[in-house]
């Protein structure tokens, strides 16, 4: 049994596929393929249900990976260390991010990050929360960038900021005359959300709470942009984070209200699983993202 042979098998549960865990490992699948029926072999069991679209673990497999899990962690954790005492960060890190964070954030911090730490590969990955839940659960990803509160207790939140909520009004609604919105004043008719598994749609369903009748838009893709240019074509209200407000232009601007309760936000955190390795890269990614969102603000 070898280190190998552990990742090849975890790539393959991860993935759900010989051919995509084989490009991920840089390796061709009879080479990835001949490494894990090796190991079956050796184990004398059967550890992936290869008949199944995607590939699944068996009941021996699912034991068999529960443990590679923590001795791949153990494993990597031998290279931090020695890395963290060289006062060396490097290594891949993959990141995953919510796409209503993705196209406002990552600007702000990927040049500082690359440029400090030249010997970091970082992968990023845009993902809806659930998946990145999962993906973390299953090490197929190192850390992400969410909205507080909506992992499982297994995965540890480190909060980065606060994110303001505003209302964001078509000139042809009667609320574009205000100076602040109470939240009373979103009427679910006029309503416009994301779709289900975007958590930023039940952050707005929560503040709006009469907001689950009606006729309620409900834009599938997760475009916030499509968002508001529905509500510009339909005389509607959509609920904006201050992270996408410096991306309307100044012509539209005034269509931005605050919300009359100030402390309405959502917090954005790196999350990570607890048992996590690779400390002193994610140390340093945290460090860019809070010097980035200082400096812009």
């Amino acid at each position: 049994m070898t280190i190998v042979q552990l990742e090849y098998l975890l790539a393959v549960a991860n993935f759900g596929s010989f051919s995509i865990a084989s490009e991920h490992c840089f390796v061709t699948q009879p080479s990835l393929s001949m490494q894990i029926k090796n190991l079956e072999e050796e184990l004398g069991v059967t550890l992936l249900d290869r008949s199944k679209k995607p590939v699944i673990p068996t009941q021996a497999g699912e034991v068999v990976l529960e443990r590679a899990r923590r001795t791949l962690a153990a494993y990597n954790n031998i290279r931090e260390a020695v890395n963290e005492m060289k006062g060396e960060v490097s290594g891949h890190l993959s990141l995953g991010v919510i796409p209503t964070v993705a196209p406002y954030l990552l600007h702000k911090f990927l040049p500082r990050f690359m440029s400090r730490y030249p010997k970091v590969e970082l992968e990023i990955r845009e993902m809806v929360t659930a998946d990145i839940c999962a993906a973390l659960n299953r090490d197929a990803i190192d850390t992400a960038l969410v909205s507080s509160g909506t992992c499982p207790e297994n995965i540890a939140e480190q909060e980065l900021f606060n994110d303001r909520f505003f209302a964001y009004v078509s000139p042809l609604n009667p609320l574009y005359e205000r100076s602040s919105i109470r939240i009373e004043d979103l009427e679910s008719r006029e309503l416009a959300v994301m779709s289900e598994g975007h958590c930023l749609r039940n952050q707005v369903l929560e503040l709006c709470p009469g907001a689950g009748s009606g006729n309620i838009i409900r834009y599938e893709s997760g475009s916030i942009e499509t968002l508001m240019r529905i509500v510009d074509c339909t005389g509607g209200v959509t609920v904006v984070p201050e992270m996408v407000t410096e991306f309307i232009p100044e012509a539209r601007r005034s269509q931005l209200k605050p919300l009359a309760k100030g402390a309405l936000s959502r917090k954005i955190s790196l999350v990570v699983r607890r048992t996590y390795v690779k400390s002193s890269v994610i140390a340093a990614l945290k460090g860019c993202i809070l010097e980035s969102v200082t400096k812009s603000n």
